[in-house]
């Protein structure tokens, strides 16, 4: 079987293509130059820079894989840094690396790799298994609890997930460690990079305020009773569920509760406003066909977010309408919904 790595110049890329070479399979490394940034220190450690590309071409060599570089750094700021900055503007919270795994390196990256090296198959360095349901392959949670990623592939469609291997979904984080140490690869002791890859280390806001991408107002602060209680920096600067770095007092703690994007208002309250029993996700992307959800059913509104349990759902007009069983703080618009049976996903859409 000919098999398509697609190595990042990491750790569990690099134990990926590894572990596939030793049980036989004909392996091809492939790297994405996503970024131009050559300072990669290890305080600002970036995905798919230059050195990563030097590091993945070392460890190919290493290994005596095929290897090709594509770059890929125009389609990325199309696909995911716009479209990253553009929900920012008007005041979401969007999820970038579940965009980037279905418009670039997972989904795109497979169609394309399929296409021009007649590949089999795709195998990604996440930490996440596969499981059947009514014959249908869906991606499960990877044994390393820690390090489960299967959040961020809600968005890729059902029809690939066939073609999709993950050599690591059986181990844990530390035992990929020792394996690349076992084997001396050229990486084994390389730190992993940053969630958010092209915002090398800062925050979302600090990000769009240093490149200056769209103008960013102070506004009015307003508490759900209606009282004004102060001025906010800019929507961009908070999230929903945030209670430190407000900036004004109350005789009570304070949660951001809301975000009015038109009237450029921050709306907040005490933590019992938080709490919601519904969420809406628009745009769901279903891996399992709605009419077999049965079981114990959860959502994911966020990564290593605790799994809410699900008491009730229902989709129409294109929109999942999920009801919890316990009232829990309210999802931020704009990240995904992840639906699960178990440890097993479902699918996911984005947080309306």
């Amino acid at each position: 079987m000919k098999v398509a790595v697609g190595m990042s110049g990491g750790v569990d890329s690099s134990v990926s293509a590894l572990l596939l070479k030793e049980k036989g399979y004909n392996v091809i490394g492939i790297t994405l130059k996503l970024s131009s940034v050559e300072d990669c220190n290890l305080e600002t450690q970036v995905c798919c820079s230059p050195q990563d590309v030097k590091d993945a071409k070392k460890v190919a060599t290493f290994l005596g894989i095929e290897h090709y570089t594509i770059d890929w750094e125009r389609l990325f700021k199309q696909k995911v840094i716009k479209p990253f900055i553009d929900a920012y503007k008007i005041a979401l919270t969007p999820n970038p690396c579940s965009i980037c795994n279905r418009e670039v390196k997972t989904e795109r990256l497979l169609r394309y790799v399929k296409e021009v090296l007649e590949v089999d198959k795709l195998a990604t360095g996440h930490y996440i298994k596969k499981e059947k349901i009514k014959d249908y392959e869906l991606l499960s949670r990877g044994a390393d609890s820690k390090k489960d990623q299967s959040y961020f592939l809600a968005l890729v469609s059902a029809e690939v997930i066939p073609y999709l291997e993950f050599p690591l979904g059986n181990l844990k984080k530390e035992e990929v460690r020792e394996v690349a140490k076992k084997y001396n690869l050229p990486v084994f002791e390389k730190k992993d990079s940053f969630e958010i890859c092209f915002t090398l280390g800062k925050s979302p806001a600090e990000y769009i305020e240093e490149n200056r991408f769209f103008n960013i107002e102070e506004g009015d602060i307003i508490h759900l009773s209606g009282k004004k209680l102060g001025k906010h920096k800019g929507l961009i600067h908070y999230t929903i569920g945030q209670r430190r770095g407000i900036g004004v007092s109350y005789g009570k703690p304070l949660y951001v509760v809301d975000k009015d994007f038109e009237k450029n208002i921050l709306i907040v309250g005490e933590k019992e406003d938080l709490l919601t029993d519904t969420v809406k996700a628009k745009n769901f992307n279903f891996h399992l066909p709605i009419e077999f959800w049965e079981g114990n059913l959860f959502v994911q509104g966020r990564y290593k977010q605790k799994p809410i349990k699900v008491r009730d759902f229902s989709f129409k007009d294109n929109i999942l309408t999920v009801k919890f069983e316990e009232k829990a703080p309210k999802f931020a618009s704009g990240q995904i919904l992840a639906v699960y049976k178990d440890d097993i996903l479902l699918g996911g859409g984005i947080i309306i």
